[in-house]
């Protein structure tokens, strides 16, 4: 089992322009469409998290659930849902969040419900949780600690600068929060935010250098490239019949990403270490058919399985 930790959402879309402008509410949140998307691939998938009892977070939960989602780890709270304000800006989408007091936010030790043994892979998507700024953060952080070696650890910082009074500060953080990962995927974007005027070649040995086996940096429809200690892998992007928007693409390429390793049965750090650049790269392939279709439909609308051709 894939498990996604983290925040589940409500993306209130902007459709029309100027005083006839209208947002329309679509489930969202990092985590909550990495487990969209693991679950539409095949993958056997549970969401960690603490969703509202309000109605936007029936409407998460519901939408998890049709799609085979395990839901046994789901906490939940009187709170309200988190809301994403979402608009285009220069064809990219651009976010303000609502996060005050909102259930996802302030998941506490004691409610960690216990992981069954199946549970193989976990997953932390940031999106809008940062490090430090709530108690779902460090609860989540912990957890992963404790989990570090045990089962096979994967990180998106999924950086919303919105929600970051200090990049800098934050940059730090992230870096070095990455001990217990043993596979980091970012955008070259986020990289950008995290640690401007370096490199992503630079970063990347930085960051394997603090405990993680590999990192996978996208580049939109110009690929990824797959870091190892040692090796640097280029990986061209899958073609996109028609673009559509981005929303998602991220997290499906996360999704595609784990499917692929779950499939070859890495359960953990040594395994991952274990895998050749070959195999790893063709994850990553596997990772960039996912997300191109993902940007070929308005919205986070990942893939089933059989769309991929």
């Amino acid at each position: 089992m894939i498990v996604s930790c983290g925040e589940a959402l409500v993306d209130l879309i902007a459709e029309g322009a100027g005083e006839d402008v209208v947002y329309r509410p679509k489930p969202g949140g990092s985590p909550f469409n990495t487990a969209l998307a693991l679950a539409r691939l095949g993958a056997p998938t549970a969401f960690l998290g603490r969703m509202s009892e309000d109605g936007f977070g029936r409407t998460l939960a519901a939408a998890l659930a049709a799609d085979g989602v395990d839901l046994s780890l789901l906490v939940r709270g009187a709170e309200p849902t988190t809301l994403a304000f979402v608009s285009k800006v220069n064809g990219q989408p651009s976010y303000a969040f609502y996060t005050q007091g909102t259930a996802d936010r302030v998941l506490a030790p004691a409610e960690l419900p216990p992981l069954p043994d199946g549970a193989a892979i976990l997953h932390w998507g940031l999106g809008a949780v940062t490090l430090g700024g709530a108690s779902v953060a460090e609860t989540l952080l912990d957890l992963f600690r404790r989990e570090a070696g045990r089962r096979l650890l994967s990180f998106d910082p999924n950086i919303r600068p919105a929600m970051i009074p200090d990049l800098a500060a934050y940059g730090g953080r992230v870096a070095a929060a990455l001990a217990p990962f043993d596979l980091v995927k970012v955008s070259a974007e986020d990289l950008e935010l995290l640690d401007p005027g370096r490199t992503p070649d630079a970063v990347a040995a930085d960051w394997l250098g603090r405990g993680p086996k590999a990192v996978v940096v996208t580049r939109g429809g110009d690929g990824a490239t797959v870091y190892r200690p040692g090796s640097r892998r280029e990986v061209p992007a899958a073609p996109v019949a028609k673009l559509a928007d981005t929303v998602g693409a991220g997290d499906s390429f996360t999704a595609g990403l784990l499917t692929a390793l779950h499939e070859r049965g890495v359960r953990d750090g040594r395994a991952l270490a274990a895998l050749s650049d070959d195999e790893l790269a063709d994850c990553a392939l596997f990772a960039g058919r996912v997300a191109a279709k993902t940007c070929e439909r308005v919205g986070c609308n990942p893939p089933r399985r059989g769309e991929l051709g």
